[in-house]
């Protein structure tokens, strides 16, 4: 046996050889919370490589290989005995670039091709340098060889591949585009992997368990304290009793790795990563053959040091502690952000603020420009991936010319930070859809802060009040609303587009703590009871004769005065919003379209915040963008100035259309139930930390009380205004065979209107349960069943996908329920009326058993 360290390239590259994964190993099984913390690796070692600097690589793991009993001396062949997940993924993610950048490099993609994924002159299943089990691959050759076939459709390796081609676009992103050759780079030659070779006759099984012997993994902090107080000989004890321990007991053990990271950053280190803190700490104190005297004066300093701000660390997690009323509601609002990439700054404020370099409102000024950087930067749409970057880097790079207040600013305000003007922030307000971008605390702290501009001599208490956030022009209008509506639009739009681009701006959005009572009523019942309210924001809209589109527009221009006088704004103007940064977001999720599902240019446009003309003439006008085929008109057809701009130019679209898995009726028009609406778009960019996830997690058994509407008959009384009393009683037996089968129905707090979620778990254990369907009172459109595919892919054993797609397969055998593969990491619905027929509710019961058993054999499995 041969252990060595190595690079992907050298395993692969060279001469023909190929990489078996025999046929008793699991299939292709990583999933997105795996795919996205190795993404996150090669990105960062992509930007050291981009930056020139010399750092260690990032190991990945090993890899155990054997002579394959089917070896020739011209054609080596191996067996990997362990590592097949580690080889298909990057494998995968090397056909992500190579197909990125076909069309504007097809040397360097063909190069690519050649050197890791193919073996150009054999044939067959030779012609693969990595052959993965028998189960994947048919669909691991599909993406490899291409053109993509309907086989490529559905499951791990096609969901790996989707993720990258994904990534990659996000990685273009004009504000801090990331070199893609640096990322192939990465792969291949910053992530290194141990290489354990076995000789003919070794026991492959025994280095294999010896290999994934588990054990509990020591943290950083573990080794560095373990380092210090083995160098410690002469003052260990008193300075462990006397800084250690009470700065372990106020801090988690992965606080105070946190902080140990922030202290190096403090100093100065603005490259260092969390995992290399033991090793870079361990550097320092060993510099220039230092005496053992004066490594343990350094480190009696050091934990001195880290002793005096783990107490200003412990304001950031617990900003009550902070005294001044100021710098305390900053901290407050920024940990409702969940801001803690901003850590390296705010340390650095409080830091100077206790040397007495700044004073505390100088402190809340600063941290005031922290706050509107990041408040812009979502209001606008900016991506988040390189803020990173951009705090971590703020210690070292602060001017030392000006007051440091004014120093963030200015440094803030470079260009290439992307802190949004005045202007771009006005434009954003009226057009984008803010309700789909970032968090529901962050969307929600906008909103009270904007309430809360108005001064009120009786102000709202935020905590206490159950506010959420209201669509005046709901999400799902009635007649009257569509009939303003058509009123409102102009010529070549109709009123579901027109409904569709307005609803989610910040104009028609407002606070309440009466979501379920405003409903989806005309805007004459709002009124009466907006015009009760606390708020300043919904007397003013109450006070509106009518809402429509000029009146959301105008509210919106109001919002954005008071936005600009909130969040201030950069010190030199960084210029209007480039338009090239929406067009981005559009190929980002563009990029993400799953296998048979289409989307319309209205669709995108409200998406984007765009008009379906402008979407129009950019794809037919911009050549490599993905899956721009895949953009039809609202009725399901090919548009007639649609033209292909690539190496696709003469294909017939529908034939390509077709083998993307998209179908088509009689009349040639797209199956509708495969259209992606602009709510489904901001679903495949966005994270699963969304209201309706929140809204489940924290719902609870809701009992009876006297002389006062229960949430559950709230729920029942709403989807008996819409459905037929069979439906009603549907739902109720439903309710009452989820319960026998050890379920509880949960009526989550902070919906438009109440729901109902079919949990199993502990109630009040948030986080803890799991529910598969959400049910949702009709509002005029009859109720329905929402199936949460979407955060299944995050909760054990649904992480699995293909116990989704059996799921999936379960539900549409109840007659009228046809929900399209495609929408299978979405959150698709179908009508609660099926449930009439006794025969379509025994079949969603048994569906409801089988998600029971296997969630419950989650830890046996």
């Amino acid at each position: 046996m041969q252990a060595k360290e190595t690079l992907f390239a050298d395993l692969v590259q060279g001469r023909a050889q190929q990489f078996q994964v025999p046929l008793y190993q699991r299939t292709y099984s990583w999933t997105e919370k795996q795919l996205a913390q190795l993404w996150s690796d090669i990105l960062e070692q992509a930007d050291l490589l981009e930056s020139g600097e010399k750092a260690n690589t990032h190991f990945l793991g090993s890899v155990v290989l054997a002579p394959s009993p089917q070896n020739e001396p011209t054609f080596p062949r191996w067996l990997v005995v362990d590592g097949q997940q580690r080889l298909t993924t990057l494998s995968l993610a090397l056909a992500a670039i190579r197909d990125h950048i076909a069309d504007a490099e097809p040397d360097e993609a063909e190069r690519i091709d050649e050197e890791y994924l193919i073996n150009k002159r054999k044939s067959g299943s030779d012609h693969f340098r990595l052959l993965p089990t028998q189960a994947d691959r048919a669909q691991f050759a599909a993406f490899v060889r291409g053109p993509l076939s309907e086989q490529a459709a559905g499951g791990a390796v096609a969901a790996a591949y989707g993720f990258f081609r994904r990534e990659l676009v996000a990685a273009a992103d004009p504000a801090a585009p990331q070199d893609v050759f640096c990322i192939e780079q990465a792969i291949t030659s910053r992530l290194t992997l141990v290489a354990v070779t076995a000789e003919r006759g070794d026991n492959v099984h025994r280095i294999f368990e010896s290999l994934n012997n588990t054990g509990l993994k020591l943290s950083q902090a573990d080794l560095l304290r373990n380092y210090l107080f083995m160098k410690l000989r002469a003052h260990g004890e008193h300075v462990y009793e006397t800084y250690w321990l009470p700065l372990q007991d106020s801090l988690s053990n992965d606080e105070l790795e946190q902080l140990m990271w922030l202290q190096l950053v403090l100093d100065g280190d603005d490259r260092v990563r969390r995992q290399d803190l033991y090793a870079a700490q361990q550097q320092r104190f060993e510099h220039g053959g230092a005496s053992q005297p004066e490594i343990e004066a350094d480190i009696e300093a050091y934990i001195r040091e880290l002793y005096r701000r783990g107490a200003l660390f412990r304001r950031l997690l617990h900003p009550e502690e902070e005294p001044d009323e100021a710098v305390r509601a900053h901290l407050r609002r920024l940990d409702t952000w969940q801001a803690q990439v901003t850590y390296p700054a705010l340390m650095l404020l409080l830091d100077r603020r206790e040397r007495g370099e700044l004073d505390s409102s100088d402190t809340a000024r600063a941290m005031s420009y922290i706050e509107s950087f990041l408040v812009r930067r979502m209001m606008c749409r900016v991506p988040t991936n390189n803020l990173n970057r951009i705090f971590q880097a703020v210690p070292g790079q602060l001017p030392l010319d000006v007051h440091i207040a004014d120093g963030l600013q200015r440094l803030l305000s470079a260009e290439n930070r992307f802190w949004p003007d005045d202007d771009e922030l006005r434009e954003k307000i009226q057009k984008a859809p803010f309700y789909k971008y970032g968090r529901p605390d962050q969307r929600k702290m906008v909103l009270q802060r904007l309430e809360e501009s108005y001064e009120h001599p009786e102000p709202v208490d935020f905590t206490a009040a159950q506010l959420t956030i209201e669509h005046v022009m709901p999400q799902s209008p009635g007649d009257e609303w569509i009939r303003m509506l058509r009123e409102d639009a102009d010529d070549g739009e109709n009123a579901e587009d027109l409904h569709s681009r307005l609803q989610h701006t910040l104009g028609n959005l407002t606070l309440t703590a009466i979501n379920s009572e405003l409903s989806n009523h005309p805007f004459e019942r709002k009124q009466d009871l907006l015009q009760g309210s606390h708020l300043e924001m919904n007397r003013r809209i109450a006070a509106t004769e009518r809402w429509g589109v000029k009146e959301i527009r105008a509210r919106a221009d109001e919002l954005a005065d008071r936005a600009i006088a909130l969040w201030p704004a950069p010190l030199r103007g960084v210029g209007r919003a480039e338009r090239s940064r929406d067009w981005h977001l559009a190929h980002q999720v563009l990029a993400a379209l799953p296998h048979g599902t289409w989307t319309s240019y209205g669709d995108l446009a409200a998406f984007i915040g765009s008009g379906a003309q402008a979407v129009g003439n950019h794809l037919a006008n911009t050549p490599g963008v993905a899956n721009a085929y895949r953009v039809l008109t609202s009725e399901g057809r090919v548009s007639d100035g649609f033209r292909w701009t690539s190496q696709d130019a003469g294909e017939d679209v529908r034939t390509r259309l077709a083998a993307d898995g998209v179908r088509f009726a009689a009349n040639g028009a797209a199956d509708p139930d495969q259209r992606l609406s602009a709510d489904d778009l901001a679903l495949l960019v966005a994270g699963t930390d969304d209201d309706q996830a929140a809204g489940a997690d924290t719902a609870q058994h809701t009992p009876d009380s006297q002389g006062e509407e229960t949430r559950s008959d709230r729920f029942f009384r709403q989807l008996a205004a819409d459905d037929s009393p069979e439906t009603v009683e549907a739902v109720r037996a439903l309710f009452t065979q989820w319960e026998e089968l050890g379920g509880w129905i949960g009526h989550g707090a902070g919906q438009v209107t109440t729901s109902a979620f079919l949990m199993l778990g502990e109630s009040g254990a948030p986080g803890q349960g799991i529910w598969s369907l959400t049910l949702y009172p009709g509002w005029g459109r009859g109720g329905t069943a929402e199936v949460v595919f979407r955060y299944l892919a995050t909760r054990a054993p649904f992480t699995d996908r293909t116990l989704r797609a059996e799921l999936l397969k379960r539900l549409n055998e109840l007659n009228g329920v046809d929900i399209p593969e495609g929408k299978l990491e979405l959150r698709p619905s179908f009508r609660l009326s099926v449930l009439e027929k006794d025969r379509d509710r025994e079949l969603l019961v048994e569906t409801l058993t089988w998600f029971r058993d296997h969630w419950a054999s989650r830890n046996t499995d």
